[in-house]
């Protein structure tokens, strides 16, 4: 095994915990906010470590895994934030840690101008 091959197995190897740790982070998050950030975030993080990865193991894909990581890094976060805003919107209830709710605070401060 070439060194190449060794490096890209490692870094997608740790795209993968970052994906599992997202997964994870699903099921022992307290609400659906908390829910689609740990998501979110370790989820998009894994994919582009997976698909650098990749890239350092076959080079040839290197374009093609750009344009991936580009849609990734551009849908991951919104369609995170429009879920969330949906969820807001539908009344669904927050932690009882959650210290403020920044949406509802805009929301009050829009009306009140």
């Amino acid at each position: 095994m070439e060194i190449r091959e060794l490096i890209g197995a490692s870094v997608t190897l740790v795209g993968s915990i970052f994906i599992f740790l997202g997964g994870l982070g699903i099921v022992r998050m307290p609400d659906l906010f908390n829910r689609i950030q740990a998501g979110t975030k370790a989820s998009t993080l894994g994919t582009i470590l997976s698909l650098i990865g990749l890239a350092i193991v076959n080079p040839a894909w290197i374009w093609k895994l750009l344009v991936i990581m580009f849609f990734v890094l551009i849908t991951n976060p919104v369609s995170s934030n429009v879920i969330s805003r949906a969820a807001h919107f539908r009344g669904t209830k927050m932690t009882d840690k959650t210290v403020a709710d920044l949406l509802v605070e805009s929301e009050n401060k829009t009306e009140e101008e």
